[in-house]
């Protein structure tokens, strides 16, 4: 969701529960239709006060998943280009492939992972370029000192790898189950009808119109709010630009690569 239409939704969430203040306000009661206006404000505040509470444990929680997808993002890129570097170390018979598998592997991130998750499409499971490289390492006979070093720092940038990845993709699935929605749109729903009781014909219009907008705008967008943090991926969401940045370092850049190396995929990561 973009910022277009989340604007969009506010606005047209705030007119509509405006427009039910001031039609019900013209055969409202002077003072409202509460005959103890503190009894029902104090009723109200309970309302209030648990759906504040309950929102405000919820968006902690959707934004440690957002921020856990974004670090994973950005931890995965790190270690892809640091396993390039690695690669050099590796015996000459594979540093070629594994720095070309390394680049299918940006390009999958990038091109087929990324809008899977925008989708919310994308299947448990291992990129297809992160079992390639396995099954490259186990041909691997390290013989030097800085060949067997190099081949345990892949294994454990490997692990590392995987750990920043499933932390990436944890996001795409969404933290917050569809009953707690339910419970949140609906105290949402109670608090706008229990708003109208409030209707007072001796009021000014401009008063209560200010007084349901006021609701209206923080209840809605802050649910919003919710939303875009509970989908990260979305068309406003994350982007893989670390990804991309590493993957025009693997690419562009000069001095990494001890030689030249074939890349074994498309510019989007398919196979050739």
């Amino acid at each position: 969701m973009n910022l277009y239409w989340a604007a969009l939704i506010v606005v047209a969430v705030s007119v509509a529960t405006i427009a039910a203040m001031l039609l019900v306000r013209r055969r409202a009661p002077e003072g409202s239709y509460f005959e103890d206006g503190d009894r029902a404000a104090g009723v109200f505040g309970v309302i209030a006060t648990g759906f504040a509470v309950l929102l405000g444990f919820v968006v902690f929680l959707a934004f440690q998943s957002f921020d856990t997808s974004r670090s994973g993002a950005i931890h995965e890129a790190e270690i892809v280009s640091e396993q390039f570097e690695t690669a050099q170390l590796m015996p000459v018979a594979v540093r070629g492939r594994f720095s070309g598998e390394l680049v299918c592997y940006a390009r999958a991130v990038v091109h087929q992972e990324w809008p899977q998750m925008e989708s919310g499409t994308l299947a448990n499971g291992h990129n297809p370029w992160g079992i390639t490289m396995f099954q490259t390492l186990k041909t691997v006979e390290p013989r030097s000192p800085a060949e067997q070093a190099a081949y345990g720092k892949w294994l454990d940038q490997r692990t590392d790898r995987e750990r920043a990845r499933a932390d990436r993709t944890h996001g795409a699935e969404g933290v917050i189950p569809t009953p707690l929605w339910i419970v949140l749109l609906l105290t949402a729903a109670i608090i706008f009808v229990f708003m109208l009781f409030f209707a007072d014909s001796s009021e000014r219009a401009i008063v209560q119109a200010t007084m349901m907008g006021s609701v209206a705008v923080v209840i809605t967008s802050t649910l919003l709010l919710l939303w875009f943090l509970d989908h990260p991926f979305g068309p406003s969401g994350l982007r893989p630009t670390a990804m991309e940045r590493t993957l025009d370092q693997l690419t562009h850049e000069k001095g990494i690569a001890s030689g030249g190396f074939e890349i074994p995929c498309d510019a989007r990561g398919a196979p050739r």
